[in-house]
């Protein structure tokens, strides 16, 4: 026979939720950086295509 699960405690809902919003925060900033190093143009683990190769392709 099914049986009701038991309540989670404040707690333990709050520490989830803390964690999610932490990982949330953490790719925000990375995001963030990310699109400041391509803006700058100092990007080294980024590939992504340049107006100078897209004139040699034409």
């Amino acid at each position: 026979m099914a049986v009701p699960k038991k309540k989670t405690s404040k707690t333990k809902r709050d520490q989830r939720r803390a964690n999610w919003k932490r990982k949330a925060a953490l790719e925000a900033q990375k995001a963030l950086s990310l699109g400041k190093s391509v803006l700058t143009g100092r990007s080294q683990g980024f590939v992504y295509p340049t107006d100078e190769e897209e004139d040699d392709e034409e």
